[in-house]
């Protein structure tokens, strides 16, 4: 991947694109991802992981809620990673990660990731560059490993705010009653950070892409909505996918 600069990469629509329209592609594409991850299942010869990334309120809950929330729930897997446990510390890093990839047939979505395990611990000190490395390496392989061996297909998405319109979600958490439960006194914080995250990340970008990363626009939901599922869409039907006969 060419070296991405995100201040100067855009976090809205292109000019001139028709918003009605846009949803209208989604809402058909949304139609048919139903009878594509039912092939998926049935044929069960591959596997989906979706990595989302992104800084606080980037909107991952809602990507997962508005594009894969209507597919059947028997084929779809959701997985936070939050901070780890000691029984998880006492193994190597991606210990916790592997016991949660997809076996064939099923989509499997990371809400936060592996790579929480190079950003926030790099941004707090947590771990040096060296360190760094060396888990970047890992998870190239890592990457690599799931791709070759179980023909798990690995869609990595970050999803692209900015700073004034993440400043403005976080207050809806503050100020709307139905999004208080949200709220965390610590986002605040974090978000003083965003400078660092943002070298973080590219960084990232940088040395983790054999499986290569999309950069999602997402101030404006309709709009990452649509570039995640069109991007699903089109891996599921580069499968050439088809149903199994009668069982001999």
């Amino acid at each position: 991947m060419p070296a991405i600069k995100l201040k100067s990469t855009s976090t809205k629509a292109p000019d001139g694109l028709d918003k009605e329209q846009t949803k209208a592609k989604t809402a058909t594409l949304l139609k048919e991802l139903d009878e594509l991850q039912n092939l998926l299942y049935a044929e069960s010869k591959h596997s989906i992981l979706i990595i989302l990334q992104g800084m606080d309120a980037s909107g991952k809950d809602g990507t997962i809620r508005d594009v894969l929330g209507n597919l059947n729930p028997q084929g779809v897997t959701v997985q936070s990673f939050k901070v780890p446990t000691a029984e998880e510390l006492s193994h190597d890093f991606l210990w916790r990660i592997h016991r949660h990839v997809p076996p064939k047939g099923m989509i499997q979505v990371f809400n936060r990731s592996h790579y929480e395990d190079i950003l926030v611990t790099r941004v707090h000190k947590i771990i040096d560059d060296k360190t760094a490395r060396k888990r970047m390496a890992a998870i190239n392989d890592f990457e690599q490993l799931l791709t070759e061996h179980n023909n798990t297909h690995i869609l990595k998405f970050y999803l692209h705010i900015s700073p004034e319109e993440q400043n403005a979600r976080l207050q809806e958490r503050l100020d709307d009653p139905r999004k208080q439960w949200k709220y965390n006194e610590k986002d605040f914080e974090e978000a003083k950070l965003w400078n660092e995250y943002m070298k973080m990340y590219e960084d990232c970008f940088t040395h983790c892409n054999h499986v290569p990363w999309t950069i999602v626009p997402a101030d404006q939901n309709w709009y990452k909505e649509y570039l995640v599922t069109e991007a699903l869409h089109r891996t599921l039907k580069s499968l050439k996918m088809r149903y199994p006969g009668l069982k001999k």
